[in-house]
């Protein structure tokens, strides 16, 4: 099992220490850190800055949006942190969700799963550079048929450092999760459960058949929250919240991919509770009717002994690593027991 370190997306300004734990986790082995954006920081910028103070640990975005960027502008970025990175850069990218995608982009959210493979198909094609690039399909069109109408094919005149970079795809849902393995390097799940494991193997290999060669060096990371204390509840007091945040109030009620992760969990009942409180606004409500079972699916929690007994069943997935986050001190201690 190889460690990441997820820095996550900033809340109100950039976290404080950052370029000190990315130190440590590139001296303690890590093989990746990870940056994120919503509708705040973005992922790339950080990515750049703390990257640019590391020597070999790999470089990956978790998640680059889609809307935010057009393909040909995400795939300048990737090909010049790649080139900077010397080859070191990873290009997460996903859909996003409605609310963000139109609120905050101003795009409409029409079919995400054509327009991720569109996507991913024209940077593949920037990234070749064998010919000028050309697309005609139904989400994109390069060169641009509308406007003045004097729109050419390019090619960049940037050379890649790699013409292969990996793309991972994010995704929740098994045809999204069936798309990564068909047309990505790798898939970043959110909520990655061991008992969801075949559930997943499953949507991974109905990608795989489509494209009969992608599953050998095929990577799954996740990011897996680690609270490592005495008190187990204390612990699952920890990750509640952003369980209770994510299954209520990130995405409107009907479309949520996050509450649907926990359904299929077998947590309907709990979702659907936690969801209405928290869109009632009765968030301490919500965070707090997350049983403890729950938090222990998604997550490792307690005492050093209780995380190292879990970890087996961990190892036994489709998962190839695990992102982790916290204080340099608890990253430590976990980077030793996983790999203990």
């Amino acid at each position: 099992m190889k460690l990441g370190l997820a820095t996550g997306y900033w809340s109100s300004g950039p976290p404080a220490g950052m370029e000190q734990t990315v130190a440590l986790a590139e001296d303690m082995g890590f093989d990746s850190m990870w940056t994120a954006e919503a509708y705040g920081s973005d992922c790339l910028t950080p990515l750049a800055w703390w990257g640019a103070r590391t020597k070999k640990i790999k470089l990956g975005t978790s998640i680059a949006q889609i809307s935010a960027r057009t393909p040909a502008a995400l795939a300048m970025a990737a090909m010049t942190l790649d080139h900077l990175s010397e080859g070191r850069f990873i290009l997460g990218i996903g859909a996003s969700g409605p609310q963000v995608v139109e609120g905050w982009y101003g795009q409409p959210y029409t079919k995400p799963l054509e327009r991720t493979r569109e996507y991913v198909s024209i940077m593949r094609k920037i990234f070749a550079r064998e010919e000028r690039v050309t697309f005609e399909g139904n989400q994109y069109q390069l060169p641009n048929q509308g406007g003045a109408g004097l729109g050419k094919a390019l090619r960049s005149t940037l050379h890649p450092f790699r013409p292969d970079i990996p793309i991972y795809l994010a995704a929740e849902g098994p045809k999204n999760v069936a798309l990564a393995a068909e047309i990505a390097d790798g898939w970043l799940p959110l909520f990655f459960s061991p008992k969801m494991d075949k559930f997943y193997r499953d949507a991974l290999g109905v990608g795989f058949a489509k494209n009969g060669s992608r599953e050998e060096g095929f990577e799954v990371a996740s990011m897996v929250p680690v609270i490592v204390s005495e008190d187990v509840e204390a612990a699952a007091n920890f990750v509640r919240p952003m369980l209770s945040l994510y299954m209520g109030g990130m995405g409107a009620k009907g479309a949520n991919f996050h509450y649907d992760v926990f359904v299929r969990l077998g947590y309907e009942g709990v979702a659907a509770n936690v969801q209405e409180l928290y869109l009632q606004g009765k968030k301490n409500e919500a965070t707090a009717s997350i049983p403890l079972e729950l938090v222990e699916d998604v997550a490792l929690i307690g005492p050093p002994g209780k995380i190292k007994d879990e970890l087996p069943k961990w190892k036994d997935t489709c998962l190839t690593t695990m992102l982790l986050s916290g204080p340099p001190q608890m990253l430590e201690t976990v980077a030793n027991l996983v790999n203990g």
